[in-house]
């Protein structure tokens, strides 16, 4: 007896001391339409509007900013009225306000109007831990809340809630385990129906900056709102949720570039594991597989592994279906297609094996290119070049104008010569010969070009292909004062 004691005595302190290691975390609910207590701004003077919204169940409680249907939107009034939280906030009389609004968010005071210019009021779809914050004796008193879904917020530019609406109360990211809440339910936040703790999410920031939000209207779920950034609903435009989307091929990117497809598309990511995945990690497998139609914000799970060895005798660094980079810029209208047609000229010099750029060692003689498979020798992942008839540039020809990385520069390439290829591989054209137009077609292909092609095969970049570039959010419209 004695013994049994002993050992459920010691049972009972490793129990305690487990649990102390890891305190619970606080938080305080907020539902959706209750005044908050100690607000920055009048609550009664119509600065936000929750709507009634039920919480939605979510893959797993970690959601990045851009996960497209994370946030809501109406075809209404507007829910935020960014401009009138601008004007207090700026007034001299309100100015301790201001200091310790803008300190809360680690702003300096001059800064509130051009941050709030780049806020886009949505509306939660989910029950959302925050960091909130009161204003109690001159100070931004913070606190950890669980916001309901339906209330009005303004996001940052990677899809963070930033301010509450309705009482204009900065937020900032959840930095605890949401596993481990304690919730409170008080002071007029009582438990609403349909409260389900395992529905609670905590928002991320997506890996880029986003130019457009992709939105359910909470009142036509069929209904997809297109956002753009930094705009209160003057410039939405609408499209079909129902519309089936394809999962593209993913295997053998990174984790942030598969999100960035997916997110293209109207796809969400989600993955197995606690926290998300290193941007680096590569995909290894997704679920659904490429090609599977879902509807918008559909899940499509993926298995990464952090060893890029072991990514890439999986699927490689890019698999060959795989979308050009162009792809990684900020989501577009996700009822659009998301890729672009295929250039005729095949596969970008980005896409291709090898060297980091693509061209041999300088001084070298370019070496025959592989068979590809279509009988043709040709350099790696390199299309047939345009036959003779056609005069456009051979980095132009019916393919659309350059918008992306990899695409081939316009009236740049040395034109194509009689005899076999030079030894020098320089990415410009030789001195003395400068490049004006189309070269006129030979009396006879080379003896190591493909058959039907006038000009040497593209084996690296032209002079004038712009390295991919990290998408820049396009010029918003800018809001005018009431």
């Amino acid at each position: 007896m004695i013994r049994k004691i002993a050992v459920l005595s010691l049972l009972f302190l490793l129990v305690s001391g487990c649990e102390s290691a890891t305190p619970l975390f606080d938080v305080k609910a907020v539902a959706a339409g209750a005044a908050s207590l100690a607000p920055f701004f009048d609550e009664g003077r119509g600065l936000g509007r929750d709507a009634a919204v039920r919480s939605r169940p979510a893959h797993g409680g970690l959601q990045q900013g851009d996960v497209p249907g994370l946030y809501g939107g109406t075809g209404e009034a507007v829910i935020c009225d960014v401009e009138r939280l601008k004007r207090y906030l700026t007034e001299p009389r309100n100015d301790r306000k201001a200091r310790a609004w803008a300190e809360a968010l680690d702003l300096r005071t001059a800064g509130i109007p051009e941050y709030l210019d780049r806020l886009t009021p949505v509306l939660l779809r989910h029950d959302t831990l925050v960091r909130n914050h009161d204003y109690k004796k001159g100070k931004a008193v913070p606190f950890n809340a669980l916001l309901q879904a339906g209330i009005a917020v303004l996001v940052d530019e990677r899809g963070l809630p930033a301010v509450k609406c309705s009482c204009g109360n900065p937020l900032r990211p959840f930095e605890g385990d949401r596993s481990r809440i304690s919730v409170t339910f008080d002071d007029r936040n009582e438990k609403w129906k349909g409260y389900d703790r395992s529905e609670v999410v905590v928002v991320r920031p997506a890996s880029h900056r986003l130019e457009r939000i992709a939105l359910v209207d909470v009142r036509n779920p069929d209904r997809g709102i297109e956002r753009p950034v930094g705009t209160t609903g003057e410039d939405d435009s609408a499209f079909d949720t129902r519309e089936r989307r394809a999962v593209p091929s993913l295997t053998g990117t990174t984790f942030g570039e598969a999100s960035r497809r997916l997110a293209g598309r109207g796809l969400a990511a989600a993955h197995d594991g606690g926290d998300v995945p290193p941007e680096g990690a590569r995909v290894t497998a997704s679920d659904p597989a490429a090609g599977t139609e879902l509807r918008f914000g559909a899940y499509v799970t993926l298995s990464v592994t952090e060893d890029p060895d072991e990514g890439a005798s999986r699927g490689g660094a890019t698999p060959p279906d795989a979308e050009p980079p162009a792809t990684t810029r900020d989501p577009r209208s996700p009822s659009a297609p998301s890729s672009p047609p295929p250039s005729p000229s095949g596969p970008t010099g980005s896409e291709r094996p090898g060297s980091p750029d693509g061209t041999p060692p300088p001084g070298s003689t370019p070496p025959s290119p592989p068979d590809t498979g279509s009988g043709a020798a040709s350099p790696p992942k390199e299309g047939p070049p345009p036959p003779p008839a056609h005069s456009e540039d051979p980095g132009t020809g019916s393919a659309p104008p350059s918008t992306g990385p990899g695409a081939p520069g316009t009236g740049t390439s040395p034109p194509g010569p009689a005899e076999p290829p030079p030894r020098t591989t320089a990415s410009s054209p030789p001195p003395g010969d400068p490049v004006t137009g189309p070269a006129p077609p030979p009396a006879g292909p080379p003896p190591s070009s493909p058959p039907g092609g006038t000009t040497a095969p593209v084996t690296g970049a032209p002079a004038t292909t712009e390295a991919p570039t990290a998408s820049a959010p396009a010029e918003r419209p800018r809001r005018t004062p009431e």
